[in-house]
């Protein structure tokens, strides 16, 4: 075991799985040589050589076209797309073709494929480099949508999505690539697709986040324990796609007072759906209005740095929108 960021983490997950399994494979848009754009894969090609770590045009359909074709031909690749931004030229191949084999089939065939994609606003990414693109799939039967935030699960989640016999899209938040480090295990840990996780216990309040608004929340709410004495409970979903309920309304029901919080623009958007989970199943065990804290509705993250920083809820937002639940 040792401290790794994110991003080492997710490079030994990939390197671990490529060692154990000769069909694991890599492809995408500069994995290769270059390493990617983050260096996630830096150092695989020269390990793997370039039949398993496959620099791709630019182009995201093929990229996803050619991971289907390797997957029913017994291959298990794991595609790279360079930003999430990027990602719907591929859309139809992802949602249209992967996410359909295994039905369309009535189990016959198997589509073993894992799509990385880098996702979350980060400054100076403007309007292509900063969307959050879960909704989009969360809506689609047969995709797995992951998007775990600290490094032992990225690792653990990225081995479970590539042994998974049916796709997975693997979702990194690039800001928290160098920012969050912790303890990884070394081989053999897991960490199973659609199950929760819960950081932090508390008695006043249910806080569900992902990605880089956990890792705000997780700060927020040890401010509020000292000054206030408000308890918050903290839960990662991990799994987007099939959502892990039980952990989720097990919480709200002990707390009574839930907020879910993203960077996505809150119409449409991931949190919208846990809000309805919540407000279906726990509204006995309610004593507030279920919240949601997110992006306003503009169609992307600004260049400018103020307006990227107004656009992604900030510490002090989510605060507040503590602070209310709990007068309330």
């Amino acid at each position: 075991m040792a401290t790794k960021n994110l991003l080492q983490a997710i490079h030994e997950g990939l390197a671990e799985e490529m060692r154990s399994d000769d069909s694991v494979m890599v492809l995408g848009e500069d994995v290769g040589r270059a390493g990617g754009v983050f260096r996630v894969t830096q150092g695989l090609q020269d390990e793997f050589g370039p039949a398993r770590v496959m620099d791709t045009p630019l182009a995201e359909s093929l990229i996803i076209g050619s991971a289907i074709g390797l997957s029913v031909n017994g291959m298990r690749p794991v595609a790279e797309i360079q930003f999430g931004d990027f990602i719907t030229p591929a859309f139809d191949q992802i949602v249209n073709e992967a996410a359909r084999f295994y039905y369309r089939s009535n189990g016959a065939w198997t589509c073993p494929i894992t799509i990385r994609a880098p996702y979350g606003a980060v400054h100076g990414g403007g309007l292509y480099h900063s969307q959050s693109i879960e909704a989009w799939f969360c809506n689609t039967p047969g995709l797995k949508v992951v998007a775990p935030t600290f490094p032992a699960d990225a690792k653990a989640m990225l081995k479970s999505a590539i042994r998974d016999p049916n796709p997975v899209l693997f979702l990194e938040h690039k800001r928290t690539y160098r920012l969050i480090k912790e303890d990884v295990p070394d081989n053999g840990h897991e960490v199973p697709i659609g199950k929760a996780r819960v950081h932090r216990e508390g008695t006043d309040i249910t806080v569900v986040a992902y990605g880089l608004m956990l890792y705000t929340a997780l700060e927020v709410v040890e401010k509020l324990s000292g000054e206030h004495g408000i308890e918050v409970e903290v839960v990662e979903p991990r799994t987007l796609y099939p959502l892990d309920k039980e952990t989720i309304l097990d919480s709200v029901k002990k707390t009574g007072k839930f907020l879910v919080i993203s960077e996505a623009n809150l119409t449409g958007s991931v949190s919208g759906e846990i809000a309805a989970v919540v407000a279906a199943e726990a509204f006995e065990w309610l004593d507030a209005p279920v919240s949601r804290l997110g992006a306003p509705d503009v169609p992307a993250a600004a260049f400018s740095r103020p307006m990227m920083d107004y656009f992604v809820p900030s510490a002090e937002k989510i605060e507040a929108a503590m602070m209310e639940l709990a007068r309330y």
